[in-house]
């Protein structure tokens, strides 16, 4: 196993829901010895996870501990002057039996399809970086570059120009795109990622050599009454996960 294969599972066991989940059992285990400490750390266990699941906590995290990016001005003096747009991988299906091979997660199809729509609106060549991410590492997935290729070409018409489909993080495909991309002398992309990870995206190829105008999408927003966002679901868990994600990325990125 590399060390970087670590990084997804240090994470997942330090963010919720497992995070929350471990002090928990924490706690249950301190209660032999002290009940009243054991219960209180329990509780703050189970507490942290209930709001921590909730889209209003999610989108509060997202405000307070994430650089905030604005939606991309298609018509704006900053996108005149871009070459390319570059959209981020967030994972594959690996397995997609309706469709009989691999097919975009989540996250990478609304990064797909906003940077399809953005290649029609400004009339620029599409680009994508994604590998094997670490978290996917020996499990026979395919590259993402190689299931995005075939997905804009399918249902969107569209051809990438450029990929990067050996990278395992966001660092390692700013550089492999670089790469590839400065022999036609691009030098000034539009991003596409989603919003929380933005700002680490954007410092990624800027350090590569890039000039990079963000054009984020998933932004963190309320999508139901305020009652049910203060509610546990699904959604507010992946949105706080993903902040804090992120959040955390950017301080270990200060040492």
């Amino acid at each position: 196993m590399e060390p970087g294969e670590l990084k997804p599972l240090l994470t997942a066991l330090l963010l919720p829901p497992a995070g929350p989940l471990l002090l928990a059992l924490l706690g249950l285990l301190l209660m032999g010895r002290r009940w009243l400490g054991g219960a209180i750390v329990s509780l703050v266990g189970i507490v942290s996870l209930w709001f921590l699941s909730c889209n209003a906590i999610g989108i509060g995290l997202a405000h307070a501990l994430l650089p905030q990016t604005r939606p991309a001005a298609v018509r704006s003096a900053a996108m005149t002057g871009v070459q390319a747009i570059v959209v981020l991988g967030g994972g594959v299906l690996a397995q997609a039996p309706e469709y009989g091979k691999a097919q975009p997660s989540a996250p990478t199809l609304e990064r797909l399809r906003y940077g399809a729509w953005l290649a029609r609106q400004t009339h620029k060549p599409l680009a994508f970086a994604g590998g094997v991410g670490w978290a996917a590492a020996g499990t026979g997935a395919p590259p993402e570059a190689q299931v995005a290729r075939d997905f804009l070409h399918d249902d969107y018409g569209l051809d990438l120009r450029w990929s990067d489909s050996s990278s395992r993080d966001t660092a390692e495909g700013a550089r492999m795109l670089q790469q590839e991309m400065r022999r036609d002398h691009i030098e000034r992309i539009a991003l596409v990622t989603h919003a929380s990870h933005m700002p680490r995206s954007v410092a990624a190829f800027e350090k590569a050599g890039f000039q990079v105008v963000a054009a984020p999408t998933g932004f963190a927003q309320a999508h139901g009454r305020a009652l049910i966002e203060w509610l546990p679901s699904t959604e507010g868990l992946t949105l706080s996960r993903a902040v804090l994600h992120e959040w955390l990325g950017l301080q270990l990125r200060a040492f």
